[in-house]
């Protein structure tokens, strides 16, 4: 080395790292020309830790506060570099920085409807949505499997790993749990505590510890959602015969307060050959009952002028709106409608 080399070269006395905003998770400390003094200082803050990194070896991790560089603070460095105890020379060696704060906030959620077996509906498609949080834990397994040799690692750059592991935790969840989707709609942190345990080992795989998980939302697609709004209201409604009843005693009222109407005469027109027939059938029982359920033969020759005329004051129902008339008009008095 040029004495002019020499002279250029840094030695450092104090290393440390401020984060340059949230979300990094790792960071390089800039080491180019420069080697760490012997006896220089090291700080570490709270919800940071410190790893040397020697010749692509992980050396020594320090845990938050302030530390010497001396032998007795350096044992696995000082024994790769093979350095005698004065350790008077400086040395070089890569210096990494790891946020161990939790990243809250960090949401998930189904791009596409996934399918899934449910016990009740078969197979169906669902969405679900939700937020997690983690922390990191494991520098060196993280260093190793996912920051390597970058500059910087971010919270952002390991998000799409994260994503696909929380759905297939989902998935696998869904599937053992042998619940019906609507016992799982309506028990979603029951639910969030058997994803979690199904994601956190591949959490795990890259030095990181999950905090919380959380389901905020499960739904189908809109067209599953319609059939079952429908089963729904079928099973509210029970009875379809008794409840197509309710709803034409309901109508009546409403028909009656506008007579002029359409609606009005069709349903008055509809009540009126109702009731009309029941009337029939109730004097046809009454008949029958009458004369013991025997028919007397109609004579064949028997001619109109035979069949009596209506008596005084009988009454009849108009055709049209269904109101009382007399049995000999031949309009309604209310609608005016012709009675034939």
């Amino acid at each position: 080395m040029a004495l002019g080399d020499f002279l250029r070269k840094q030695f450092i006395d104090v290393i440390q790292w401020t984060e340059s905003g949230p979300g990094v998770l790792m960071s390089r400390f800039p080491m180019r020309d420069m080697e760490i003094q012997s006896g220089g200082m090291l700080t570490v803050r709270e919800s940071q830790m410190a790893l040397f990194v020697n010749e692509g070896k992980a050396a020594d991790l320090f845990a938050p506060g302030l530390h010497t560089l001396v032998t007795s603070n350096l044992p696995l460095l000082t024994n790769l570099q093979h350095w005698d105890k004065a350790f008077a020379s400086p040395f070089k060696s890569d210096v990494y920085f790891f946020s161990t704060r939790i990243q809250t906030a960090q949401r998930w959620g189904t791009q596409q409807p996934i399918t899934v077996r449910d016990k009740e509906f078969g197979a169906v498609r669902l969405r679900a949505f939700g937020v997690y949080s983690y922390r990191l834990t494991d520098p060196v397994r993280f260093q190793s499997t996912a920051g390597a040799t970058d500059a910087e690692y971010t919270v952002e750059q390991i998000e799409p790993q994260l994503r696909n592991a929380v759905i297939a935790g989902f998935t696998t969840a869904f599937a053992t749990a042998q619940v019906p989707f609507l016992d799982m709609a309506a028990n979603q942190a029951a639910l969030s505590v058997q994803i979690a345990a199904a994601v956190a080992p591949s959490f795990q795989q890259f030095g990181l510890s999950l905090e919380s998980f959380t389901v905020e939302s499960l739904s189908l697609p809109d067209e599953l959602q319609k059939r079952l709004d429908e089963r729904i209201s079928m099973n509210m409604i029970g009875d379809m015969r008794t409840y197509t009843q309710f709803q034409t005693a309901q109508s009546i009222p409403i028909a009656a307060a506008n007579p002029g109407g359409i609606a009005g005469m069709g349903v008055g027109l509809g009540a009126g050959m109702g009731m009309g027939g029941a009337m029939a059938d109730a004097m046809r029982g009454a008949t029958g009952g009458a004369m013991g359920g025997a028919a007397s033969p109609t004579p064949a020759s028997a001619s109109p002028a035979a069949v009596p005329a209506a008596p005084t004051g009988a009454t009849k129902f108009c055709l049209h709106c269904g109101k009382t008339v007399a049995a000999v008009a031949k309009f309604c008095p209310e609608c005016g409608g012709a009675q034939s």
